[in-house]
């Protein structure tokens, strides 16, 4: 069975975490098969949004513990801590961050660790308002070390992330929109998420990756974010999907190019 069931329609894909059985814990070969499949969406010129969501109403409760104490992913686990660059775990993440599309996580049922942090490494969040949250790696005595302090950075207050972490406190949705860690409560949250994704794709693929590259760099390149504003406007204006974004209201039947810059 594979680890990742994938539908695509109208330029969306939606990712379903697929071990209901485990409650969409994730192994070690789930991570693997999420690089690989954002590997393959970073080059799929016609994808304009990513819904990420689990199987049978959960998101994921978090890291496969068995996987996690298992005696042979030891030494695997212990070189992906020590190898230069990013980890395996942070990859998995982190590398949603990095897409040049949008990428929104419908969340319900539990949202737990390695779970949260992939909720975090997403552009927008819509959660029920019951789903059950935590920044839980201390509980197991670990820290969080799968980008958790990129993600994170900016969406609440540095005592509060401290707070949340330290403790593994777990939370509902309600709390989680109440301090700013979700972007929308829904009872419905895969329908919402579909619903923004339908607004996005009327837009530019282009303005969509430029929009997301400037924003992004807003929080953490601040330096560099006012230049990167020039340098993509610049590369819209030279685009055909700009051109064809211009003449959309007089005629709506226009239907706009692959995406063009990554």
């Amino acid at each position: 069975m594979a680890l990742l069931r994938i539908e695509k329609d109208n330029g969306i894909a939606t990712v379903y975490l697929n071990r209901p059985d485990k409650r969409n814990a994730m192994s070690f070969a789930l991570l693997k098969e999420l690089v690989s499949t954002a590997e393959k969406f970073k080059k799929d010129r016609s994808l304009r949004c990513i819904i990420l969501t689990g199987e049978a109403q959960v998101f994921s409760a978090g890291i496969d513990l068995a996987d996690l104490n298992n005696p042979k992913n030891k030494a695997f686990a212990a070189w992906e801590l020590v190898k230069p660059g990013q980890s395996l775990f942070q990859k998995a993440f982190l590398i949603w961050q990095e897409l040049p599309v949008p990428v929104i996580s419908a969340i319900e049922g539990f949202c737990f660790g390695a779970g949260m942090q992939l909720a975090l490494a997403s552009d927008i969040r819509i959660a029920h308002p019951k789903t059950q949250m935590s920044i839980m790696e201390s509980r197991w005595g670990l820290v969080p070390d799968m980008g958790l302090s990129r993600s994170l950075k900016g969406l609440i207050s540095l005592d509060l992330a401290k707070e949340l972490t330290l403790t593994a406190r777990i939370f509902d949705g309600a709390y989680a929109k109440e301090i700013g860690l979700v972007t929308h409560l829904d009872e419905s949250p895969l329908a919402r998420a579909q619903a923004i994704a339908n607004e996005m794709v009327q837009r530019s693929p282009d303005a969509l990756t430029a929009s997301k590259r400037v924003l992004d760099a807003m929080e953490h390149q601040p330096s560099k974010s006012l230049r990167l504003e020039k340098i993509w406007q610049l590369k819209l204006l030279l685009g055909k999907n700009s051109q064809i974004a211009r003449k959309k209201d007089k005629k709506p039947e226009l239907e706009f190019l692959p995406r063009q810059y990554k």
